[in-house]
């Protein structure tokens, strides 16, 4: 049995809503057909974005969402993505898949489906292949309130009002796809443009740098260095590779061992150690945690789904994306003094996705329902959980077994969130809980496999259920998780 306590009179600061952002990109079949089907399409749609993924998509409370990359942002010129869509330039995707890009998903089209989502959007801006003068002209395209060519040419397409974009992030992966720089040279550049990315009327921008790639430290040390006082937030890019090994086979997103099971979960947990040594660098520098931690590409990415185009990154989203979804969320709660937002990568059909499509079919991933089950964390104030997890052992490894996490929400509501990553042992809890009267429920998102995961023949197949719980007149709260599952538990 596991002994926790909770004081729930006692909070450590918010849990900013923006942990929970999303990610889309120019990738696959993430925007065109995923989301983008056209105002003519027989899919039912509002403004040419599909209905049943709206809907979906709205029940999760997106808080922000990061476009148009990704490796995508550093070769995208936007004017080419606005005017009227038969007239727009065709481009090739050369990073994901070849295909031809027509440019008909661009900014108004993009800014419309955070209109319809109530999200805000997070911007990425193109420094690889980009000019200064090309993204100080997006800004004020989208923001400017007054007269200016941008803003007289937006009117002229069709939206008069200027946008609420708050976030703008000054290149992409600049150590890597967006150019293959060095920190001091991209330092300078982000010196150059972000001079550039301006505040228009009552719009701020929160000016995000590129940061490292996993365990880049020098990256981090030299762009805190010499920009950490011109930026709002600083990006870390990780992904949980279930082999560990990113060039010579990933592994497969269903069908794997309970080793891979394993390696992967280890993996992920790897996300901490990143948290800290980042953050120490960070709090040299900014020891008053002004600028932010940006985790804005993180999740699970596996080989693709045999059979389809290997540029589009479609995979299959099993149980243990789940746990990998509740595992990183829960560290994002421990570290919300330092990281103010993270973007899972990617929102639909691409990476560790939310919801996923086939034509006019699409299906709900057990990572939608851990987003789903977890969003009652969204801007609540940190409660300290304490608890000693057992190990979790296979052969000659061990990593913790219980990953956890507890807030108390504006109308005083208590939540726990709980991941057992153990592949075959349930585990029992006595959590005593001190600081009021509540009366208790709960959800549990497990499957009857490891790999199980929702297809169009069987949607529902993992879908959260009731948990089973006790809450005595003592305030002791009791429950039992099977092996491989999430749960949430509501204290009211």
């Amino acid at each position: 049995m596991i002994n926790m306590n909770v004081n729930t009179t006692v909070t450590t600061g918010t849990l900013s809503r923006h942990l929970h952002g999303q990610f889309a990109e120019h990738l696959g079949r993430c925007i065109y057909e995923g989301m983008w089907v056209g105002t003519d399409s027989p899919i039912p749609n509002t403004d040419g974005i599909r209905n049943d993924v709206l809907e979906a998509l709205r029940e999760l409370n997106i808080p922000v969402l990061r476009w148009p990359g990704g490796c995508f942002a550093d070769e995208y010129h936007w004017k080419d993505g606005v005017g009227k869509p038969e007239e727009r330039a065709r481009m090739v995707n050369s990073h994901w898949g070849g295909v031809e890009e027509n440019n008909h998903f661009g900014t108004h089209e993009f800014l419309r489906l955070c209109e319809l989502l109530e999200t805000e959007p997070y911007i990425s801006g193109n420094v690889g292949s980009g000019t200064v003068h090309e993204m100080q002209q997006w800004v004020e395209y989208m923001t400017q309130d007054g007269t200016s060519p941008m803003a007289d040419w937006r009117r002229q397409n069709g939206r008069d009002e200027p946008w609420n974009v708050t976030y703008f992030g000054v290149g992409n992966e600049n150590w890597g796809c967006g150019g293959n720089m060095r920190p001091e040279y991209y330092a300078d550049l982000y010196r150059h443009y972000a001079t550039y990315v301006r505040n228009y009327g009552d719009n701020q921008v929160y000016k995000i740098a590129c940061g490292a790639n996993t365990d880049d430290y020098k990256w981090t040390e030299v762009l805190m260095r010499e920009a950490g006082h011109l930026m709002n937030g600083l990006s870390l890019h990780y992904y949980t590779i279930p082999s560990g090994n990113f060039f010579t086979g990933k592994g497969a997103a269903t069908g794997f061992t309970t080793e891979e099971w394993f390696s992967t979960l280890k993996n992920t947990l790897f996300m901490e150690e990143l948290i800290v040594k980042h953050s120490q660098i960070m709090d040299k520098y900014d020891p008053e945690k002004k600028v932010g931690m940006i985790i804005d590409e993180w999740g699970i990415w596996t080989e693709v789904e045999p059979g389809t185009n290997p540029g589009f990154l479609f995979q299959q989203n099993t149980v243990r994306d789940a746990i990998v979804a509740g595992v990183n969320l829960n560290l994002f709660y421990k570290y919300a003094d330092r990281i103010k937002m993270a973007n899972i990568a990617q929102m639909v059909n691409v990476l560790q996705a939310m919801v996923l499509t086939e034509g006019d079919q699409m299906l709900l991933t057990p990572t939608y329902h851990v987003f789903n089950m977890y969003q009652v964390h969204q801007d609540s104030e940190r409660l300290e959980l304490h608890w000693e997890s057992p190990e979790y052992v296979l052969g000659a490894q061990s990593i913790p077994k219980i990953s956890a996490a507890a807030s108390k929400d504006a109308q005083g509501q208590v939540h726990i969130t709980v991941c057992n990553l153990s592949h075959n042992e349930s585990e029992t809890f006595s959590c005593a809980i001190e600081g009021g009267s509540y009366t208790a429920n709960g959800i549990v998102l497990a499957g009857d496999a490891l790999d199980a995961h929702n297809t169009f023949a069987q949607p529902d197949r993992v879908a959260p259920t009731e948990l089973n719980l006790t809450l005595s007149a003592e305030g002791v709260l009791s429950f039992e998780l099977p092996p491989a599952s999430v749960a949430r538990i509501t204290l009211s």
